[in-house]
């Protein structure tokens, strides 16, 4: 969201979503951080935003199905797990989970060679991912660090199916060269077909040399002279590389795709095991493709329309109505202690903001929250002297740069409204707008 729109208290939805900032962009569009905002537990999401019209101009149609098809296939800890798919008449929206650590290649751009315990990790993650995914026979084709991301946890995930494969033509092989020449694997430069499980393979091995050396094994400017040592298996180890991680290494590296070592023997080798970790989760064998074809096809179903809402204006004579003996001097409470049924504050914070404050205060008190444009509802989880306690909460924007919030008491005891409250606002001491008098008075 831009700074003026923030600051005016406007906002973006794509359906149930709301978006942010940019993450980044690509040929045929943006990729943005969005929330659920009908989302009670975790709500980032980031949305891929492809512009229909060039995709259609630039034939690119089946690839970008094969990407998206591909990924609601994938369903596995290190890969980038797709939720949704949705399409208005010019876009279409990719809705994938939030992986706020960056890319791998950021990390390795950073620091330079990773400890050999840290790049075997990452490893162990990757050969993992793309041992799932060869299992639901899908290839990957352009694995590289650019394509492998990191959540705030340290997690891998491959990302980036815009090149993948599903299944082998009528001979067993794929036959389309494609990929990052330095990452390739020798029988994919060739025009005779290859195995998209053992020039995975390769890809991983070049992966794996890169984050314990901090550069490639194959780089050369010219490309026909890059090309001939990757046919040889050309390149040489730095010195702090063990024996063990060397040996792994030459046998991912060989060139002859026959006798390159195996997923399968991966997974014995004593280097890959050390530390390693078993993946859990649990494996979705039915998984619905229709909205895949629907988006492209204009199918109501899958048709969404992306608006901006604001919070609803309020003119003098209601801003007075809803004061106290007609003095504006009451909207601006002295002491936020002691409420009836209804209260209200002013806060000079955008509107998204004051949202996300009063969800943030909310929950830690047991309540859930149901949010619809600027109105939101507080629910609360225990029953109390006249059932659950409920609160109707309302921004509304009394000027660009002010906002009045209005609480309401719609279910449960008057008293523990005001427990409620007094414990509630505590976590909105930040957004609370007070007089220069007030904070004299105050202090």
């Amino acid at each position: 969201m831009s700074r003026a729109s923030a600051a005016m208290g406007s906002r973006t939805l794509v359906g149930k979503y709301e978006l942010g900032r940019t993450l980044g962009e690509g040929s045929f569009g943006k990729v943005k951080f969005a929330r659920n905002t009908q989302s009670t537990g975790e709500y980032a999401v980031a949305i891929k935003i492809i512009d229909r019209h060039r995709v259609l101009s630039s034939h690119m149609v089946e690839q970008i199905k094969r990407e998206i098809s591909t990924m609601k296939m994938i369903k596995h800890p290190n890969v980038l797990n797709i939720l949704e798919v949705m399409a208005s008449k010019t876009k279409i929206y990719i809705v994938l989970e939030y992986v706020g650590g960056g890319e791998l290649f950021d990390k390795i751009a950073r620091q330079g060679k990773l400890k050999e315990g840290v790049a075997r990790m990452y490893f162990q993650q990757l050969i993992n991912a793309v041992d799932y995914c060869h299992s639901r026979g899908v290839y990957h084709r352009d694995l590289k660090p650019e394509n492998l991301l990191l959540d705030s946890h340290g997690v891998l995930k491959v990302s980036d199916f815009g090149l993948s494969a599903f299944s082998k033509q009528e001979d067993g092989l794929l036959h389309t060269a494609c990929g990052t020449p330095n990452y390739v694997a020798p029988e994919v430069l060739n025009d005779k077909g290859y195995d998209g499980t053992t020039s995975d393979v390769w890809s991983c091995g070049v992966i794996l040399f890169v984050l314990m050396a901090g550069y490639l094994p194959f780089e050369e400017p010219n490309l026909m002279v890059l090309y001939r040592k990757i046919y040889k298996a050309d390149f040489s180890f730095p010195p702090w590389f063990s024996s063990n991680a060397k040996r792994l290494i030459k046998r991912i590296l060989d060139p002859n795709p026959l006798t390159r070592i195996t997923i399968p023997e991966i997974l014995e080798n004593d280097w890959f095991k050390k530390d390693y970790k078993q993946p859990c989760f649990r494996q979705e064998e039915d998984v619905n493709l229709d909205d895949v074809d629907a988006v492209f096809n204009d199918s109501e179903d899958y048709l969404v329309s992306e608006r901006k809402e604001k919070p609803v204006s309020m003119n003098a004579f209601e801003l007075i109505s809803r004061s106290q003996g007609f003095s504006l001097e009451n909207l601006f409470d002295k002491q936020m202690g002691l409420v009836k049924r209804e209260t209200r504050f002013t806060s000079t914070c955008p509107a998204n903001e004051i949202m996300s404050k009063i969800e943030e205060a909310a929950k830690p008190l047991g309540f859930n929250v149901h949010k619809r444009n600027y109105k939101m509802k507080l629910q609360g989880d225990k029953s109390g002297r006249k059932g659950q306690l409920a609160v109707a909460t309302e921004v509304f924007e009394v000027a660009p740069s002010l906002h009045m919030v209005e609480l309401r008491k719609t279910g449960g005891d008057t008293l523990e409204f005001h427990k409620f409250y007094k414990t509630f606002s505590s976590g909105l001491k930040d957004i609370v707008w007070t007089s220069d008098s007030n904070k004299e008075e105050t202090s």
